[in-house]
């Protein structure tokens, strides 16, 4: 087999791939075989027709069309493989010649994306500056509150809905005059923003039976991207009683005997909280830092891929504004994961599988499934190695922060290994980062949907 290259721009190739008749004469006779059970020839048994009486009923291309289509991505890979390409999404195939003669080949072209060069920046000390940890009364309130409401109770009030009561509710979505979803008694913090757009509004004012119609775009579901009238009917409206902070509450929240020891640890806590926070600032500004310094060519057809798909799923294919931020994002999450992949072998980063596990395991708790029905879906889908592209950027990122020189803003070096010292490891997988996500959804739903493919894919399987 010979192959030979063609550099159209600096992100797209076209192949001409050559395959002598020997080469291809394996995949001739399993096509001969397959169609041979496929067909029906009076006088021989299935299975058993011979080769020429085949060749005789359907023709010899037809033959050779069967076995290129099942020998292509073969060759395409070993092509692939000797020219030193990283393809990206779908070849383009054409078929030059078919060996219909003896003597003659199979010829045939692809036009296929691949991995722009990246040429790295030194990252070796790179400098970046943070703001100092300040912690004010404010934030130690902040989370005695959020320990406080860990043991709140709900009692029941006569009155119209406020902004931060929980309600049981009753929600029902049609679109066009035909119902989508419906649920009732379901449970709900008005305020939160968690579940559909417009919802919180039409809930204030509202007392027990009364209900509201609003209009709320949808995120899941085969309705994703479109308007649907929504109508929530309020069954009990209940406000969260704080427990006093105090010697029996410190006992009973905490392993502290008084509610002196408490606040003392939750300050603690706080200022803690502070330097993750410096931590994350960190890792996101050597991120941007190198950004900056780098200028990667990005595959065209890929961005318009992702984009299309993006503004599809939402609806929104003829919102240009739109289009134009979604193209904006897409450019730089996808500039990110270059980026990072090319730090991944400069560093040689290698992706264990307890590595994988956890972060498979975070991500589950992220979409709110069983870790082990995710790790199933995500096999099913066939994104195992996009998890292990995502675990191993994580790693080339926190590998350039261990690297870089971070201040803040009044001269004091950050050392980020001393952010959680009570959690061995925790600090450096914390501070490790996912490039930024590809597509992004700013409309409610009711649903959880199921993660999607990574922008950047390997190439699929070429066709004649």
């Amino acid at each position: 087999m010979k192959s030979a290259v063609e550099k159209l721009n600096p992100t797209r190739v076209k192949m001409t791939v050559e395959v002598t008749s020997e080469e291809l004469a394996p995949h001739v006779d399993a096509a001969l075989k397959t169609i041979g059970s496929q067909i029906q020839v009076p006088g021989f048994r299935a299975g058993k027709v011979p080769s020429r009486i085949i060749e005789q009923r359907v023709g010899k291309a037809a033959v050779l069309q069967e076995a290129v289509n099942e020998a292509l991505p073969e060759f395409f890979g070993q092509a692939v493989e000797a020219e030193e390409l990283k393809p990206l999404g779908q070849p383009e195939v054409e078929i030059t010649s078919l060996p219909l003669e003896d003597g003659e080949q199979l010829e045939f072209t692809v036009e296929v994306d691949v991995r722009p060069e990246v040429t790295l920046p030194d990252y070796d000390g790179l400098a970046v500056t943070v703001d100092p940890v300040t912690v004010s009364d404010e934030d130690v309130e902040a989370r005695m509150t959020e320990l406080r409401e860990r043991f709140g109770t709900l009692t029941g009030v006569d009155r119209a809905v406020e902004d931060g009561d929980f309600v049981s509710i009753d929600l029902r979505a049609e679109i066009d005059g035909q119902e989508i979803d419906a649920v009732e008694g379901i449970s709900y913090e008005v305020g939160s923003g968690t579940m559909l757009e417009g919802m919180d509004a039409a809930l204030v004012g509202l007392s027990k039976g009364e209900s509201a119609d609003f209009t709320s775009p949808l995120a899941g579901g085969d309705q994703a991207g479109q308007d649907a009238s929504c109508t929530v009917t309020v069954q009990s409206v209940k406000v969260r009683e704080l427990p006093e902070v105090d010697d029996d509450f410190a006992q009973m929240a905490s392993e502290f005997d008084t509610a002196e020891e408490l606040r003392a640890d939750v300050a603690k806590q706080a200022e803690q909280a502070k330097k993750f926070e410096q931590g994350i600032q960190a890792r996101d500004k050597v991120l941007e830092t190198l950004l900056e310094q780098v200028q990667i060519d990005l595959p065209e057809s890929i961005v318009e891929g992702e984009v299309h798909q993006h503004l599809e799923q939402e609806g929104r294919l003829e919102d240009d504004e739109h289009r134009a931020e979604v193209d904006e994002s897409t450019r730089k999450a996808l500039t990110s994961q270059f980026l990072l992949d090319a730090i991944v072998e400069a560093e040689q980063v290698e992706v264990g599988q307890p590595e994988l596990v956890e972060y498979l395991v975070m991500q589950a708790q992220q979409y709110g499934m069983d870790p082990n029905q995710f790790a199933q879906l995500i096999d099913q889908q066939g994104q195992v190695q996009a998890m292990v592209g995502e675990v191993g950027r994580r790693k080339a990122l926190a590998a350039v922060l261990d690297k870089a020189s971070i201040t803040d803003t009044d001269g004091n070096a950050i050392d980020l290994d001393e952010l959680v010292p009570d959690a061995e490891g925790e600090s450096d997988e914390s501070l490790e980062s996912e490039a930024p996500e590809v597509t992004e959804d700013d409309s409610a739903s009711t649903e959880t949907e199921a993660p999607e493919a990574e922008a950047t894919q390997e190439q699929d399987a070429p066709k004649a």
